[in-house]
């Protein structure tokens, strides 16, 4: 008779554990950068430039020098002489610490104060006096491409024009025979606007700079701690073994802070000159105008469709709007990152992407928000091309989708950009959710209410994103290799330490981390201690973002779990007197297979590591694991949004949002679906209210958040969320990563239904964000819209 212990109760695999991290969140006793005091810390402000591009002729630092309590001032010509004026960034381009030449981009670092508070330090940079010399702006990248447009990186050799890349994947022959073939090709041309991922906490770092031991420690807010290592290790010549990374508590992260930002690499060099800490706490001004943006992409696509609704073949191509420099932090083999990811889920012979990456006098874009490395535009411009094209054939959008989709039987299915997809189940998604919105009825309520002249609406979306980048042959950054790593010490009295390589941010690592481990050995997940972020203990990892976290980083864990338990059972057969082959394993202890009551808890042998062992056998039960995933893992969702529009102001009002997710098999259910609604409201409030954008003169409108809003509970629709798990075959336990996907495939949905409440008007488009100016100027105007920089600021 089994003893096996009940999973649930030990807060294993699909137990709705409570966040263990929230007991001191709520009690406000997170631990984040700000609250760390050093003893003789300094403060450090930086002064940024207010022009978008313009010749530095001048730098006067001499009034800033007089105020009292000033320690230092660096400007990028004092930076040069330590070779630290330029810094790699993650893309294999350059980017400025502070300017030496020209400004770029409103908003870059052109010099720092450090001084004795950050009130003082803020005054002295007041009293720098910059003398610019304004040069032509190019916010877009028509402008960028125009054969007059003023060289940006004028700074690089050899580079004559404002293109990063030209970059293409697919079969571009196999594409044209599939288009040449087509009873109709659907396009569409699209704007994905920039985003900014808003962590309610903004950047910083404390550089404390110890002569004696000329060991270097920076907290930092990093969702990647090893890379910023090996970054600082590049950037400031020093050892890396004499570089301390700590990431504390972050206030949410979303891709914003993975990068090295020019704050961090400033406040080092400046501990190491004054041999003193030195904090540098970024604004929010600061870090809406400045740090990494998402998105900022233009597409032209188009479809080859039968008349029967089937798709032939898809093209598109991208323009990718860099900003100053290039530094998006994502797999450097693929320049447009994983926008090839479009159209996995569905069954197309033949594609063909193009892709042209360009410089503005922008802040540096392309950081994965809420994404893997581009694959929210790749699903919004999937799905806005899909609806179009249902439309344009006159199908219902639903059917088109099914008769399209990957069938369940034809899994691994190849993409027809090369991808190699895992296991789904579409059409059951889909129908789902139909279901639940009440599809066919709210047909029927539509037409009705467009009798007495009301706009209602219902838009799709179906994603399937590709997590856990990535397998060591095809994936790396700064070329390291994306594997992930975890290190589990399980001490005599059955507790257990668990070090990874990744960083949370409010996923919940030390919650769900603990209940694999319980999955795996038995152990009470309360009885696992989760540690992460700090490079002197944690064992190398590539941190965290684009959900790598559950594909990656928690198969390590898993792993390193089994590890422990393939040694426990060497203990229990020596505490139980027989040979391994004749035990086995049920959750939390090892049994005789003859004699099922004779047995050995996992803390038995936990306690037999450390006071009886076999002979020949080393003492301890500890052991890490390096998880070099075999592919990306792909969960599916389909996303369905009922609306209504006013046609006399062009507010439009939520009425329906249903979200079917398939993630695999999921460790803590609440945690997934806080993470869904998370990403839903991300999704909602990109589709509807956040605009931030540039004027002419490359003026950032909407570094704010009165222009760029974050949605609150009162804006906020209410989300019905179901469920479909189709295990990922490779994944250690099954699991596919949850994070992003409704950020990914939400935004579409929005929209699609939206320009479906407009049907018959005649617009095909609206770029986001849908604000209700734009969609009134589409139904009077009956044309569509764009939001593409430069905006009218008069």
């Amino acid at each position: 008779m089994s003893q096996a212990l009940d999973e649930i109760k030990i807060g294993g695999l699909g137990s709705s554990r409570k966040r263990v991290e929230d007991n001191r969140f709520i009690r406000g006793k997170g631990n984040y950068v700000d609250d760390i005091v050093l003893p003789g810390m300094l403060h450090m402000e930086i002064l940024r430039s207010p022009l978008a591009h313009a010749r530095i002729r001048s730098i006067d630092t001499t009034k800033a020098w007089e105020v009292p309590g000033v320690r230092l001032v660096l400007t990028g010509e004092m930076m040069a002489t330590r070779n630290l004026a330029w810094m790699p960034t993650l893309s294999y381009d350059t980017q400025a610490v502070l300017a030496t030449d020209k400004v770029r981009f409103q908003g870059q670092e052109v010099a720092v104060v450090v001084a004795d508070d950050p009130y003082i330090a803020k005054d002295a940079c007041e009293r720098i006096v910059v003398d610019y010399e304004p040069l032509p702006v190019i916010v877009n990248p028509a402008q960028s491409l125009a054969p007059d447009a003023p060289l940006i990186r004028d700074d690089k050799e050899n580079q004559h024009d404002n293109v990063v890349y030209d970059w293409e994947v697919g079969d571009k022959d196999g594409t044209d025979r599939a288009f040449a073939q087509a009873d109709l090709v659907s396009r569409l041309q699209l704007h994905y606007p920039r985003s900014h991922p808003s962590p309610l906490e903004c950047c910083g770092s404390i550089a404390d700079f110890d002569r004696a031991t000329s060991k270097l420690t920076v907290y930092m807010t990093s969702q990647a701690p090893h890379i910023i290592r090996a970054a600082v290790a590049m950037v400031a010549e020093l050892p890396e073994h004499l570089i301390r990374i700590v990431s504390p508590d972050l206030g949410g992260g979303f891709g914003n802070k993975v990068p090295v930002y020019p704050g961090y690499v400033a406040s080092i060099l400046c501990s190491i000159l004054l041999e003193r800490p030195v904090k540098w706490i970024e604004d929010r001004s600061g870090n809406l105008i400045s740090t990494g943006f998402g998105r900022d992409v233009y597409l032209t696509g188009e479809l080859a469709l039968r008349k029967d609704g089937r798709i032939l073949g898809v093209r598109m191509h991208t323009d990718a709007d860099h900003g100053a420099f290039f530094a998006d932090a994502q797999p450097s083999k693929f320049k447009i990152g994983l926008m090839h990811s479009a159209f996995a889920c569905y069954d197309i012979p033949a594609a063909h992407l193009t892709a042209r990456g360009v410089y503005t006098n922008k802040a540096p874009g392309g950081v994965a928000y809420r994404c893997s490395f581009r694959v929210t535009e790749a699903m919004f411009f999937q799905e806005r091309m899909v609806q179009a094209a249902a439309d344009d054939l006159g199908i219902d959008q639903a059917e088109f989708r099914r008769m399209n989709f990957v069938r369940d039987d034809d899994f691994p299915h190849r993409t027809p950009f090369g991808f190699l997809t895992d296991s789904g189940q579409y059409g059951k998604c889909l129908d789902v959710g139909l279901q639940a919105i009440g599809y066919q009825d709210f047909l029927a309520r539509k037409a009705e209410a467009a009798s007495r002249g009301r706009l209602l609406g219902i838009g799709i979306s179906t994603m399937t994103e590709p997590l856990g980048a990535g397998n060591s042959r095809e994936y790396d950054i700064l070329g390291i290799k994306m594997f992930d790593s975890a290190e589990l010490r399980v001490h005599l009295t059955g507790k257990a330490i668990l070090r990874t390589g990744a960083k949370t941010q409010g996923q919940g690592h030390e919650t769900t981390w603990a209940q694999i481990v319980a999955h795996e050995l038995g152990l009470p997940a309360e009885d696992v201690l989760v540690e992460e972020g700090d490079t002197d203990t944690a064992p190398f990892g590539m941190g965290t973002y684009a959900s790598r976290s559950t594909p990656v980083a928690g198969a390590a864990v898993a792993m390193v779990s089994r590890k422990i338990r393939a040694k426990a059972r060497k203990l229990a057969a020596h505490l139980l007197e027989v040979s391994e082959e004749d035990l086995e394993w049920e959750l939390g202890r090892f049994y005789v297979r003859s004699a099922p009551d004779r047995g050995a808890t996992i803390q038995e042998c936990a306690m037999a590591a450390y006071s009886n062992m076999p002979d020949g056998l080393e003492p301890g039960l500890e052991a890490n694991a390096y998880y070099d995933p075999p592919n990306l893992t792909w969960p599916f969702a389909c996303y369905i949004v009922t609306v209504e529009v006013d046609p006399e102001t062009g507010v439009w009002d939520v009425l329906q949002v249903v979200a079917v997710d398939d993630c695999g098999v999921r460790i803590n259910p609440m945690i997934v679906e806080g993470q869904i609604m998370g990403g839903l409201t991300e999704a909602y409030a990109m589709a509807s209210m956040q605009f931030i954008t540039f004027d002419a003169e490359g003026n950032c409108v909407g570094s704010n958040f009165m222009d760029y809003l974050l949605p609150t509970a009162w804006e906020t629709p209410g989300y019905e969320l179901h469920e479909v798990v189709t295990p990922c075959p490779h994944h250690p336990i099954g699991a596919k990563g949850i994070g992003e996907c409704a950020t990914v495939g939400g935004p579409a949905a929005f929209v699609n239904a939206v320009l479906d409440a407009l049907k018959g008007t005649g617009v095909r488009n609206i770029d986001m964000p849908l604000l209700p100016d734009r969609v009134y100027e589409a139904i009077t105007m009956r044309r569509d819209v764009s939001g593409a920089p430069p905006v009218r600021t008069e």
